[in-house]
């Protein structure tokens, strides 16, 4: 389903919703309009819909970055700085980066681009004829390409990965033109849709035919466009003759990684010689350090990139290197052939791990003064004078239903995300797999206007975490049906999973027998089919509970790999509501709760850890680590996480009047200086999560007086 516009309905304007992604966006008018739709044709970028409306003006309900080019490409003007400027009259195509969608506007006009504290002008001077197009971030795979169940029919399969680029220039560094990798399935032979065709770049991958050599390199194949075939030694070739060893001295899966990863960033430079010619952070970092020709690159073939790019050792350029999203560990068993177009798409670092080991997962911490309170007979919890706290399981020995032994500690990452796709359950990784990541590729179009959550808890002693109704929602571009339930039986619950919805958020009890009700359990193994999409269940031991709702159709969900107390409970399920609901992805959001409430807690994601509730804002998620200086001043760390919408290439320009550069999105884009005036501004552009002096605190609760 395409972007669709409507007039607002309490303002002047044209609001944009995105129903693939639930994602909205509106545009502000000096007077009424009236939409009507007009041809993507007149739009110098791909766009999926489009109307024309007569206004004088367009108000932008956001700081955005506003980027305008001549109907042929030529960039005329950036805002990044936040200046106000002039054109004259012609024909322009405008666009407008921070909206959660890519949003463009055409016109033949004069224009003043204003700016004022939260908002942009584009002024026409006159009733003008504007059309607005707009394209969706969503994409889905092409095909479905089939392959043997060995390592050279994982090869052929990986070859064609790379047929999904929507270009081989060095712009194939923007998420929204690469495109989705075509599915793998197994099958008794090899058989590809004659649409799928890897892409002339006249790269190859020389592989041992061996699954331990041939999955870490997909995400590679798939970047490069490049045919994957099998040799004794892993390297990689060009048509013209260069060659790279990949069996490096810190090993194949890490040189792997590090030629990817050094592409991709060397790509992100070079592509401001192309259609975004713009003051880039990293390009003014490393240009000084490597002797690269940029804008001779940039026309250059793919091959001849590659090879000016492997002469610079990695080490140069290491610490300008964006923070990774992701590294995935994939077992090396044929039938995971099929997750490698999803860890590809991601642009995953892949490591083939051994058998994994068990490990002893505690229980969370007693807090001083507290202890932890059983549940078996209600008798404990009746002595309120004497215990003060409990735990989230509903019988005293929290029978697991899934033997302990599972439970291991998988080798530790570098990167902002793990996850990991095999048998057992991972302490600190996202518990993926084959079918997660196959129901990530069939998600329908919604016809939903709402994000529809629900929040049960089912013991009135956790109704402090039933505020979190209250974080959910807290948005104005975006519409939120929040319902709250208390006491659900057996079957009110059961009714409720099997309704269409977007989130659950589940407090209350788990053990052995299931998620406890008034009148019994509920055992998610025994549903087969469930239609919440993504949820929290914030309840002792509750792994085994949440992968089967991802078994029986949920996308992905926050569980629990051992028993918690109640009070730490509560606060790590505010805290997810509150990043949740500023478009922080299921696993990123964890990782922030565990940063600021302990590592010890072991809460962990399975099925798709990748899923958002909604987008964010300021279109990658964003988290300020603020430090007060002996000055009074404040020293700021702005720290970007890749998201669904704004993945790995996405750039970031921090709101601030003195920035004029733009960074790739993703880690610490950078560290200022700031008065409390000006961080007092900033942290009333939007609500997002704030390291203030070692404490986790929102935007929205720190006043001007406090700094």
């Amino acid at each position: 389903m395409d972007p669709t516009f409507t007039v607002h309905a309490e303002r002047n304007g044209v609001e944009i919703a995105d129903p693939i992604e639930n994602a909205r966006f509106e545009l502000h008018t000096p007077s009424p309009v009236d939409p009507s739709p007009v041809s993507t044709d007149r739009f110098y970028f791909p766009v999926d819909s489009a109307v024309a409306v007569e206004t004088s003006a367009v108000g932008v309900p956001k700081l955005a970055n506003v980027l305008v080019r001549t109907q042929s490409g030529e960039l005329v003007a950036d805002n990044a700085d936040h200046v106000d400027r002039s054109l004259d009259p012609g024909a322009y195509a405008i666009e407008l980066s921070t909206a959660p969608m890519k949003l463009y506007l055409s016109v033949e006009s004069a224009l003043d681009v204003r700016h004022d504290e939260a908002a942009v002008t584009v002024d026409f001077g006159g009733p003008t004829e504007v059309a607005v197009g707009a394209r969706s971030f969503h994409d889905h795979p092409a095909a479905t390409v089939t392959t043997t169940p060995d390592p050279v029919g994982a090869m052929d399969a990986i070859s064609l990965l790379g047929s999904a680029l929507k270009t081989t220039s060095p712009e194939r560094s923007f998420p929204t033109l690469r495109g989705h990798p075509p599915l793998v399935e197994l099958g008794d032979e090899f058989d590809a849709p004659d649409a799928i065709e890897r892409p002339d770049t006249e790269v190859r991958l020389e592989l041992p035919a061996d699954y331990q050599y041939v999955y870490p390199a997909a995400p590679l194949a798939y970047y490069l466009g490049a045919e994957v075939v099998p040799n004794d030694r892993p390297r990689l070739v060009t048509d013209a003759g260069f060659e790279y060893d990949l069996d490096g001295p810190r090993g194949y899966e890490t040189t792997v990684g590090r030629v990817l990863r050094q592409t991709f960033f060397f790509d992100c430079v070079t592509r401001t010689e192309g259609y975004y010619r713009v003051d880039l952070h990293e390009r003014e970092a490393v240009e000084p350090d490597v002797e690269l020709d940029f804008a001779a690159l940039y026309d250059r073939t793919p091959a001849e990139r590659l090879e000016a790019y492997l002469s610079v050792p990695f080490g140069e350029v290491a610490e300008y290197v964006p923070d990774w999203n992701l590294t995935t560990d994939v077992m090396a068993t044929p039938n995971n052939v099929e997750v490698l177009p999803f860890v590809a798409a991601d642009l995953a670092l892949v490591r083939c791990p051994g058998e994994p080991t068990g490990a002893s997962v505690s229980q969370t911490p007693k807090p001083l003064g507290e202890f932890f309170r059983s549940d078996a007979d209600g008798a404990a919890a009746s002595d309120a004078s004497t215990q003060t706290e409990f735990t989230r399981s509903a019988t005293d020995d929290s029978a697991a239903p899934v033997e302990q032994g599972d439970i291991f500690t998988p080798e530790p990452v570098e990167t902002v995300g793990h996850a990991w796709v095999g048998e057992g359950f991972p302490v600190g990784a996202n518990k993926a797999t084959v079918e997660s990541y196959r129901r990530r590729a069939r998600r329908s179009d919604s016809d939903k206007t709402s994000i529809e959550i629900h929040v049960v808890c089912n013991d009135e002693r956790m109704k402090e975490e039933g505020v979190v109704e209250e974080f959910y929602g807290l948005r104005d571009l975006l519409q939120f049906d929040v319902s709250v339930h208390y006491e659900l039986t057996t079957d009110e619950l059961r009714d409720l999973l099997a309704e269409s919805a977007d989130f659950l958020h589940y407090i209350g009890h788990v053990d052995g027998d299931g998620m406890r009700c008034p009148d019994g359990h509920l055992d998610a193994r025994t549903l087969s089919e469930v239609h919440v999409k993504a949820f929290v269940l914030n309840a002792c031991r509750s792994y085994a509970q949440g992968e089967a709702l991802v078994e029986a159709g949920s996308y992905g969900g926050v569980v629990t790999l051992s028993e918690v107390a109640n009070s730490v409970a509560t606060d790590v399920g505010r805290t997810l509501a509150r990043l949740l609901n500023c478009g922080f992805p299921l696993r990123v959001a964890l990782s922030v709760v565990k940063d600021a409430i302990g590592p010890a807690y072991q809460y962990t994601t399975v099925g798709d850890g990748g899923l958002t509730l909604c987008q964010s804002e300021s279109g990658t998620p964003l988290h300020l680590q603020i430090e007060a200086l002996d000055s009074g001043n404040y020293e700021v760390d702005f720290r970007t996480y890749p998201s669904p919408s704004h993945g790995l290439g996405s750039m970031q320009k921090p709101n601030l009047p003195r920035v004029k550069t733009r960074y790739l999105a993703s880690g610490v884009v950078d560290t200022y200086e700031l008065s409390a005036a000006e961080l007092a501004d900033f942290l009333q552009l939007e609500v997002l999560p704030v390291e203030l002096n070692g404490n986790l605190r929102w935007s929205d609760d720190i006043s001007p007086d406090e700094l």
